[in-house]
């Protein structure tokens, strides 16, 4: 099972060019999954549909959250489909296995008060502050996911455009920035960042303190410290951001497809959520304002 699991893997990273954090959560649905075959004795070639079933209930009792549940089993649909791709088995074990329905949730976002006083918390007085003034201006008027935002780099950015080209594995989309986040990025490329870089080679639009190119935890951290530094109540993660962006564009009349090209959504279902998040606001002012609610 291990070779399988290791060309799995390669099929993963190579022909779905899938990220390594990506890959690191297939294996360890697998590994879990060979756990539970190697402590009931079972070949995972020769597993039937209700023994799949079992380990799916397994985790649903052992607590795991519907969603995880869901994801494990997705990992099993992708395994075995490779399996029978490459001619290992005839039938799919998977087959009519039930996972917990997910309940999707409405995300959390910021109301537009909160957002300022989130962006008013770095001040450019140093080369810290100018940096993170940009990141936090860029990350709000683009809703770039954290990944986007850290592998940026600097000819992305079009000032005389207006523009930020964001890239990802299958495609480069352009969204627009608004005059503040121009202004706080032009300022952090021209002020601050050729002083925090040490290598004239690093490409990177975002530099740590070190002059390395940001991490993903130390974006994180960033947005821990100043969601502190304001008071706000609310958890705020960088994801946060990217629900807010698209709240606030929807509830000021960008259409839906818009808001799905800046984001990036190959599927505007996963935008339609932002709908749902409007709708309950509406409802909220309605039993707030009228009288007979």
């Amino acid at each position: 099972m291990d070779k399988q699991i290791k060309l799995f893997l390669e099929f993963l990273k190579n022909e779905k060019r899938l990220s390594d954090n990506t890959l690191q959560s297939y294996n360890r649905d697998i590994q879990q999954y060979k756990l539970f075959l190697e402590m009931n004795r079972l070949n995972y070639l020769k597993i039937e549909n209700d023994e799949v079933q079992e380990y799916i209930d397994g985790l649903k009792e052992f607590g795991k959250k519907p969603a995880t549940v869901s994801r494990n089993l997705a990992t099993l649909r992708s395994f075995y489909s490779f399996l029978m791709r490459t001619k290992k088995i005839k039938d799919d074990p998977t087959f009519n296995v039930q996972a917990p329905r997910v309940e999707k949730k409405t995300p959390s976002v910021l109301t537009s008060d909160e957002v300022n006083l989130l962006l008013e918390q770095p001040k450019d007085v140093d080369l810290k502050g100018t940096r993170d003034k940009a990141m936090l201006e860029v990350a709000y008027a683009t809703g770039m996911k954290v990944t986007e935002i850290i592998d940026l780099n600097i000819e992305d950015f079009k000032e005389e455009q207006g523009i930020i080209s964001i890239k990802s594995r299958k495609s480069t989309r352009d969204v627009p920035l608004g005059g503040m986040a121009i202004a706080a990025l032009t300022e952090y490329i021209n002020d601050a960042r050729p002083i925090l870089l040490k290598d004239e080679n690093n490409r990177a639009l975002f530099i740590n303190m070190n002059g390395s190119r940001l991490t993903r935890q130390g974006f994180w951290k960033i947005v821990k410290y100043y969601k502190e530094k304001a008071h706000i109540e609310k958890d705020i993660t960088p994801h946060v951001l990217r629900h807010s962006f698209a709240s606030h564009l929807l509830q000021n009349g960008a259409d839906m497809k818009s808001i799905q090209t800046m984001l990036g959504h190959s599927d505007i279902s996963s935008t339609k959520v932002y709908a749902s998040f409007e709708n309950a606001e509406l409802r909220d002012v309605y039993k707030h304002t009228f009288p007979r609610a």
